[in-house]
């Protein structure tokens, strides 16, 4: 009796757009056997959370990268744009693979839409199978001794540090087995890159998407700045941080890869790296807090914030949007998230606090705007650091903790460099008056060029009184919003 012959298998690529530490295509290449590589841009899936603009941005260049990579390697990639839970059996059944393997999601929706293709597929008769390849740890096994989840990072923190390691990041399959591919959409054809007009020249300047750009930012940090993280890393105007975020959050990378990678630096010496290992691990308790409370994007943690009186004023969100608060430090980083699609994370919890508390606008709409620009929009993170802020959320900032944007100005950027950088109308005024120019006598405004609600804006909200409504309305929420 004739060999049967060797089925080949479906890889779908998700948020983990690279090849190496790659567990679905390891799984799938098992003894040899052929594979199809897929990805499906499924908006309808995804709801309000389909990717935002400056996401889309990022997903064509870095599926352009994982195109030629799966190509020198033998493979092609297969396009496909429609619902992922008919276009996945589709492609199963065209060439005849009984087994799909992905990256299970941490997504809310990514979660539903893994049981609906799973029952589709046994329809068909094809298995899913889900591999771990967007966080380092089980969600579900990182419990707390009673058995509950975690809600408060440093214990978070102790149980994964406590927990076995993350595995050892594999290498890149050097050849990929595949069979003739079905028909793949062109890319192009997805119009992901914006048009008319063409506002992404500051990300093509600032970013080289792929998992040959990640490799590179990394090791750069690595070799260059690690040593100074710890100590710089809250210093908007010099290049401190790894700026990894991105690469992240679409898989470019591994959080093994990076994991291991600071554990070597920090078992090195560097002094950095124990500080970056730390922000690794908010990375994953934002995906932990998502992964346990599927609602985080939308609903507060603490029940008594769904009662908060948030103000309703589009003039006020459109200032902040478009840098034109009259507040250096915010206007410069909203600037800065603009044209770069991204922003320092120091000067994203200023921005944040602002809307939230100054200006008492609701966290989801600043939540919304961020989604939409950030090149490293990933909903777990910006949900989590959003409610982290307003004080909703899980081991947040306590209403009460508002940060005065000029003392962080003047603390973090003492220069005003990164103010002057992404604020030119500001750039010869006096370093003593740039983070409060309304402070500013006017012989130093005049000698600067600049009058105030002319060609700066005066500040959109007195930031004393600003403060005092803010504490005003999270008090009125009572002791269990503390």
């Amino acid at each position: 009796m004739p060999d049967q012959p060797i089925r080949p298998c479906l890889v779908w690529f998700r948020n983990d757009l690279r090849l190496a530490d790659h567990a679905a295509l390891r799984a799938a290449m098992r003894d040899g056997r052929p594979v199809v590589p897929v990805y499906v841009l499924d908006d309808t899936a995804a709801g309000a959370w389909a990717a935002g603009g400056a996401s889309r941005w990022w997903l064509h260049h870095s599926l352009v990268a994982l195109r030629a990579d799966l190509a020198a390697r033998g493979a092609p990639l297969v396009l496909r744009r429609g619902r992922a839970v008919d276009v996945i059996p589709e492609l199963a059944r065209a060439v005849g693979a009984t087994e799909v393997h992905t990256g299970g999601s941490a997504l809310p929706w990514g979660r539903r839409l893994d049981r609906a293709v799973a029952d589709a597929l046994t329809a068909c008769g094809a298995t899913l199978k889900r591999h771990r390849t967007m966080m380092l740890f089980n969600p579900d096994t990182l419990r707390t001794q009673s058995g509950g989840t975690y809600s408060v990072f440093t214990p978070f923190s102790r149980a994964c540090m406590a927990h076995a390691p993350p595995r050892q990041p594999e290498a890149t399959p050097r050849h990929i087995p595949t069979v003739a591919p079905p028909q793949t959409d062109r890319l192009e054809a997805w119009h992901l890159l914006p048009q008319h007009p063409d506002w992404a020249g500051g990300l093509r300047e600032a970013w080289t998407p792929g998992e040959a750009g990640a490799q590179l930012r990394l090791q750069r940090f690595l070799a260059d700045l690690m040593d100074r993280y710890a100590a710089r890393r809250d210093v908007p105007g010099e290049d401190a941080t790894s700026r990894l975020s991105p690469h992240l959050a679409f898989g470019e990378i591994s959080p093994a890869q990076v994991w291991h990678a600071a554990l070597a630096a920090q078992h090195g010496g560097a002094p950095g790296a124990e500080r970056f290992i730390t922000e690794l691990l908010w990375r994953e308790f934002s995906l932990y807090l998502l992964w346990h409370h599927p609602d985080l994007p939308e609903q507060p943690l603490r029940p008594a914030f769904a009662r908060m009186a948030w103000r309703d004023d589009p003039a006020d969100l459109a200032a902040w949007q478009r840098g034109r608060t009259g507040i250096p430090i915010v206007d410069a980083g909203m600037r800065q998230l603009w044209q770069t699609g991204w922003m320092h994370n120091r000067i994203r919890m200023v921005a944040a606090s602002f809307l939230v508390k100054h200006l008492l606008l609701p966290w989801q709409a600043g939540a919304a705007w961020f989604w939409d620009t950030l090149v490293d929009a990933d909903l777990a993170s910006n949900s989590a650091s959003w409610q982290w802020v307003a004080g909703s959320g899980a081991d947040a900032a306590p209403y009460f903790r508002i940060f005065n944007p000029v003392l962080q100005g003047r603390k973090f950027d003492p220069e005003g460099d990164y103010v002057r950088r992404f604020v030119p109308e500001l750039g010869r005024l006096d370093s003593r008056f740039v983070h409060a120019p309304w402070q500013a006598p006017a012989a130093a405004l005049a000698a600067a060029g600049i009058v105030l609600g002319v060609n700066y804006p005066a500040p959109i909200v007195d930031l004393a009184a600003g403060r005092a409504r803010a504490l005003a309305a999270f008090a009125a929420l009572g002791e269990t919003a503390a």
